[in-house]
């Protein structure tokens, strides 16, 4: 029975914070977690809560979280981004402006990033994604990678547009997994915000702003429109990927 009970589990899913149990008709049922079970951890495995606690790592959040279901507690907790609680300054209206300029230059720099990386490891890009990449790659006009100020990054996104369009809706495509629908819910967000937050205080408000309607989704439109990419451009650029 017991050994029935493994196998009924190697394919049944649990959600996160929980794991697989059979019981004695070997039926696979999930249980939550406990937290002295999840993997030894490291320092850089730590996360911070959204109630403003540290976690030893994201097994230990969700674990907890288990074992609060039914609570007020237990609903909110999320996993709020990676590495130990810190303060977060709050961010002005005026950064929130300059933020997606920083960012526009950042998922171009990744992008360039995983074009280098490409020739050598297989797998970063596909071969339409590289062919899109190569042009932005080999533009002389290209601005390098740098600490740019913001009067910089705004004269050139006005003046070499069209190598910022692709960067945006390559990485918009990108999170749309779970499904791919072209609309963006806040578990999918969830990635890339975890891990800018300690960097980049604005993301979470730059997130809430790219969803004027406040229905915890954003669409392609809503993301383009956040970045200043074009709506027909948008459209264009996530068909031909």
């Amino acid at each position: 029975m017991r050994v029935h009970g493994v196998d009924s589990c190697m394919s049944f899913q649990c959600k996160r914070g929980h794991i697989c149990k059979a019981d004695q008709q070997g039926k696979p049922h999930c249980v939550c977690q406990d937290p002295v079970t999840c993997p030894p951890t490291k320092l850089l495995d730590q996360v911070c809560g959204t109630d403003n606690q540290t976690y030893a790592s994201s097994c230990h959040l969700f674990a907890t979280k288990c074992r609060l279901e039914g609570t007020k507690k237990g609903h909110q907790l999320q996993l709020d981004y990676f590495g130990a609680c810190k303060s977060i300054p709050v961010c002005t209206d005026f950064e929130v402006t300059q933020f997606p300029l920083r960012m526009r230059d950042w998922l171009k720099n990744i992008l360039m990033q995983l074009y280098e990386a490409n020739s050598e490891h297989a797998g970063y890009l596909n071969e339409k994604q590289r062919n899109k990449v190569k042009k932005i790659y080999l533009d002389e006009k290209r601005l390098l990678a740098g600490d740019h100020p913001i009067d910089l990054l705004l004269r050139d996104f006005k003046k070499n547009y069209h190598m910022y369009v692709y960067p945006v809706h390559w990485q918009f495509s990108e999170l749309d997994q779970h499904p791919m629908d072209r609309v963006l819910t806040h578990s999918e967000l969830a990635p890339l915000r975890a891990s800018l937050v300690p960097m980049e205080h604005c993301i979470t408000r730059f997130f809430e702003e790219c969803d004027p309607n406040k229905d915890k989704h954003i669409t392609l439109k809503e993301w383009g429109h956040c970045f200043g990419i074009k709506e027909d451009q948008s459209i264009l650029s996530l068909l031909l990927q």
